[in-house]
C-alpha cells in the first residue's frame, strides 16, 4: 500500500487505483480483481473464509465489550481503538484450544488476555495515575470494586497544562459473549481539585449480577477538567483522558 505525498489530495477509485484517507493521511491501493463468489466457494480459499469468520467474530465481540462500557469510554479514547481492541480480541479468539481453525471464539477464560487493555493509547493509565490502588472482583457478590487511599493529586496524576480539576472514573461489566448480552455500572468520585492538598479515600464500587458465570470487566480512569468561574469544562476533548482493562475475571 502506497502513501501520496503531493499536494493533490484524490479520493475515491480511479482505473484500477484505489485512493483513499485515513489518519495517517492519503493512501493509494490497488483494486483488487478477486470475485467474492470465488473467495466464497473456492477450495483454494479455505484459509481466506476460516480468517475471515474469525475476524468477524473477533469484531464482534469488540463491538460488544464497546457498547458494554460506552458510558465511560466515550470520554477517554483514541482513534484507532475499534481497529486495537479488534486485533486483540483476535488473539483472544485464536487461543482457543477446543474449536478447530475458522469455528475458534472468544472463550471466557482467554479474555483475561484483555487486562491492561487502554482505550486511550495517547493517554496511558499507567502514566497518568500514580496513586496505589487495588482492584478487587467478587463474583459471588458480584461486585467490582476500586479502592484508592489517600493521595496528593499534584504529585500523584499527571495533568495536562490547563487542568485544574479531575475525577476519577470506574467502570463493571458482566459479559454474555454467546448471547451478545451485558450487564454494565458504573461509578465516579466528585470531581476533585487538582492541587497539594490530600484527597479523602476513594471507595468506588460497581454491581452486576451475583454470582454470574460469564465474564466480569473492571475499568479504571480519569478525567480532567479547567474550571472558569466555577464550571467544570471537560479539557480538550478527552485528548488526555485515560481508561484501562485493570482487571479481569474470565470464569
Amino acid at each position: 500500500m502506497a502513501k501520496q505525498k503531493g499536494i493533490i489530495k484524490i479520493e475515491g477509485t480511479l482505473g484500477d487505483i484505489t485512493f483513499l484517507r485515513t489518519e495517517d493521511g492519503y493512501i493509494v491501493k490497488e483494486k483488487t480483481s478477486i470475485n467474492a463468489n470465488r473467495i466464497a466457494s473456492d477450495p483454494s480459499f479455505q484459509r481466506t473464509r476460516e480468517n475471515n469468520a474469525e475476524f468477524g467474530r473477533a469484531g464482534k465481540a469488540g463491538k460488544l465489550l464497546r457498547n458494554a462500557v460506552r458510558p465511560v469510554m466515550q470520554f477517554a479514547k483514541d482513534a484507532r481503538v475499534t481497529s486495537r481492541l479488534t486485533t486483540l480480541m483476535l488473539k483472544v479468539v485464536k487461543a482457543d484450544a477446543i474449536n478447530l481453525r475458522g469455528m475458534r471464539k472468544v472463550l471466557d477464560a482467554e479474555t483475561e488476555m484483555l487486562q491492561g487493555f487502554n482505550f486511550n493509547r495517547n493517554s496511558i493509565l499507567e502514566s497518568t495515575i500514580y496513586a496505589p490502588f487495588t482492584s478487587t472482583i467478587n463474583r459471588v457478590a458480584g461486585t467490582l470494586e476500586i479502592n484508592i487511599p489517600s493521595f496528593v493529586p499534584l504529585t500523584s496524576v499527571v495533568a495536562p497544562a490547563g487542568s485544574t480539576h479531575f475525577k476519577i472514573i470506574t467502570a463493571g461489566a458482566e459479559i454474555d459473549f454467546e448471547a451478545g448480552t451485558y450487564v454494565d455500572a458504573n461509578v465516579e468520585s466528585p470531581v476533585l481539585p487538582w492541587d497539594a492538598n490530600p484527597t479523602a479515600a476513594l471507595n468506588l464500587s460497581n454491581a452486576v449480577t451475583a454470582a454470574s458465570t460469564h465474564p466480569l470487566f473492571l475499568l479504571l480512569g480519569i478525567q480532567f477538567f479547567q474550571q472558569v468561574n466555577g464550571v467544570n469544562y471537560p479539557l480538550k476533548n478527552g485528548t488526555f483522558n485515560a481508561l484501562s482493562l485493570v482487571k479481569v475475571s474470565g470464569v
